[in-house]
C-alpha cells in the first residue's frame, strides 16, 4: 500500500475505560519519508486523563484476580492475532515511523515473541521458600515470598520501536496483573493503538487498559504524579527521563533512557566481518537507536584498514524510500530531528573532529557519517547522537578502549571484537555498562534478555521476565505453627 494512496487510518481515537473516545482537537500524524500527513490522533485533556484513572482503578482489581492461565491465554492470543495480520502492522510502522519495510517486518516479528514470552512468563511468576527456622527461637514459624501486581502502571513509549516497545510495556504488566496506561509517542501513536485493540479482540477485560494520546502539554504530569499511579515506566531520552524522576514522587520507576554505545575493536579480528557488523549496528532506524553503535574505539595496527572500510561501507547505505526494498536506511523522525543531528557534527568539528564520509541530509533523510577523532577528546562520548553517526579513534591498546569507553555519562551496552579469551574476559569485568556484547556490536538485544543501563542510561530492567519483576511487589508470608 503507497503512502501516496494511502487513505487516512481508520481508529477510534483514544481508548478510556469501556469506551473509544474521539476529541475535537487533533495532532497530525506524518508519514517522516514524504511529510504527509497519515492520521490526526485525538488530543487529551486532564479530564480524560482522570477519567483513564479511574478505569486504572477498577482495572487494576480486574487484572489481580485474573488467573495466571488467563493472563497468559489472553497474551498468547494477541500474539497469534499479530502474527496473522504481521503485514498491516509492518505497513503501519512504515507509514508513521523511521523504519524501511525490511526493518519494520522485523520489528513486528520481534513484538510477536516478546508477547509470546509474555504469556509463556505469565504462568512462571514464583516466589521462594524464607528459612524462618534458620533463626534462633524461630523453629514454629514457615513461610514465603509471592510477587503480587504493583497497581496502575504508566507507560510512555518512543518513537523508534513503536510497537515492540508498547509491547515491552503492556505484555509483562498484563502478565503481572496489572492495570496500565499507554501514552503513546505523538510521532507514531497509531501502532501503540492498534496493539491496543488487539488486546480487546483478545480479550482482555475493559479498564485493563487505558491508552491516553496528544501533547503532554495538554494535561500535563499527572500521569507521572498522581499517587494512584504506583509505577512509571518510560523509554525516551535522559532528560526527560531525569524530569519524570523528579516529579515521581514516592512510586516504583522503571526508565530506559540514552546512550553513546561504545565498539572496542582489537588487532586479531577479520576487519572486514567487523567492519560490516559495526556499520550495521550505526544504521538501523537509520541511527535512532538507543543501543545503536556511536564511537568505535580501533587498535591502531589495524586502524587504518577498518576506518577505509568503515567509511567505503558508509558510503554505500542507500537512502530512499522505505517501501522499496532496496533502500537501506529510513528517514529521521522530524526535520527538528536534523537540525539536533547536524549542530551535533558541527560541534564536533569545532571541537577537533573531523567528517570522513555523510555529515549531511537528503531530503528527510541523513547520510550515514563516521567522523574521526582522538579517543581522549574532551567531547568523547558525552553526547548522544540520535541518528546514523558514529566516531571512529585510535586506541593503542585494550586499557584505553575501556577507559575511553567509560568515560561517558551513558551506560548502556557496548561491544568488544577480539579473538583473545583474556581481552573479552577483561573488558566484560571493566566496561561499565549493563550489557556487554563480545564479538558483537553494542547493537544487539534479544526480548527475553535483562535489558538497561547504568548512569544516565536508566534505572531498572526490562526483558520480559525482568520487566514482569519490575512491575510487582514482594510480598512476604509467615505462618506461626
Amino acid at each position: 500500500m503507497s503512502v501516496d494512496l494511502l487513505e487516512k487510518v481508520n481508529m477510534k481515537g483514544m481508548l478510556i475505560g469501556e469506551n473509544w473516545v474521539e476529541t475535537t482537537e487533533k495532532l497530525a500524524v506524518l508519514n517522516p519519508y514524504t511529510g504527509k500527513e497519515v492520521y490526526a490522533i485525538s488530543c487529551a485533556t486532564k479530564e480524560h486523563v482522570y477519567e483513564a484513572l479511574k478505569s486504572a482503578e477498577k482495572g487494576k482489581e480486574i487484572s489481580r484476580r485474573l488467573s495466571p492461565y488467563d493472563r497468559s491465554e489472553i497474551i498468547l492470543k494477541v500474539a497469534s492475532l499479530l502474527k496473522e495480520r504481521k503485514e498491516e502492522f509492518t505497513q503501519t510502522i512504515v507509514n508513521e515511523g523511521v523504519k524501511t519495510k525490511v526493518e519494520a517486518g522485523k520489528e513486528v516479528d520481534r513484538c510477536i515473541n516478546t508477547l509470546t514470552l509474555c504469556g509463556e512468563e505469565a504462568k512462571r511468576i514464583t516466589g521462594e521458600t524464607v528459612p524462618f527456622a534458620a533463626f534462633a527461637g524461630a523453629s514454629s514459624k514457615k513461610g514465603h515470598y509471592v510477587y503480587d501486581p504493583v497497581g496502575i502502571v504508566t507507560a510512555i513509549t518512543p518513537f523508534n520501536d513503536p510497537l515492540n516497545l508498547v509491547a515491552h510495556k503492556l505484555g509483562p504488566a498484563v502478565a503481572a496483573g496489572n492495570a496500565i496506561i499507554l501514552k503513546p509517542s505523538d510521532f507514531t501513536p497509531i501502532s501503540g493503538i492498534k496493539l491496543g485493540e488487539l488486546f480487546l479482540e483478545a480479550g482482555l477485560p475493559k479498564h485493563i487498559l487505558n491508552i491516553i494520546t496528544g501533547p503532554v502539554s495538554n494535561f500535563g504530569d499527572i500521569l507521572v504524579t498522581d499517587s494512584r499511579v504506583n509505577m512509571v515506566s518510560f523509554t525516551g531520552g535522559s532528560k526527560s527521563g531525569e524530569a519524570i524522576a523528579k516529579a515521581a514522587g514516592v512510586k516504583k520507576i522503571g526508565m530506559e533512557l540514552g546512550s553513546s554505545s561504545p565498539v572496542i575493536v582489537m588487532d586479531d579480528v577479520d576487519v572486514d566481518a567487523v567492519a560490516e557488523n559495526c556499520v550495521g549496528g550505526m544504521i538501523w532506524a537509520a541511527g535512532q537507536n538507543c543501543v545503536g553503535v556511536k564511537r568505535m574505539y580501533v587498535h591502531d595496527a589495524i586502524y587504518d584498514a577498518f576506518k577505509e572500510k568503515v567509511v567505503s561501507l558508509s558510503k554505500a547505505v542507500k537512502l530512499g524510500n522505505p517501501e522499496d526494498s532496496s533502500t537501506d536506511m529510513g528517514p529521521i523522525i522530524t526535520n527538528e530531528a536534523i537540525d539536533v543531528i547536524e549542530k551535533s557534527i558541527s560541534d564536533l568539528e569545532k571541537g577537533g573532529y573531523t567528517v570522513l564520509c555523510g555529515g549531511k541530509r537528503v531530503g528527510n533523510s541523513f547520510e550515514a557519517t563516521i567522523i574521526e577523532g582522538d579517543f581522549d577528546n574532551a567531547l568523547n562520548g558525552k553526547e548522544e547522537i540520535f541518528g546514523p553517526v558514529a566516531t571512529i579513534s585510535k586506541i593503542s591498546s585494550l586499557e584505553e578502549g575501556i577507559t575511553a569507553s567509560n568515560d561517558s555519562p551513558y551506560g548502556l551496552h557496548a561491544g568488544i571484537f577480539t579473538n583473545n579469551i583474556e581481552s573479552a574476559f577483561k573488558a566484560t569485568n571493566e566496561l561499565q555498562c549493563g550489557g556487554v556484547m563480545v564479538n558483537d556490536s553494542s547493537d544487539y538485544r534479544i526480548d527475553m534478555m535483562p535489558f538497561g543501563g547504568i548512569k544516565q542510561s536508566g534505572i531498572g530492567r526490562e526483558g520480559v521476565k525482568s520487566a514482569i519483576q519490575e512491575m510487582s511487589t514482594t510480598k512476604v508470608i509467615c505462618f506461626n505453627l
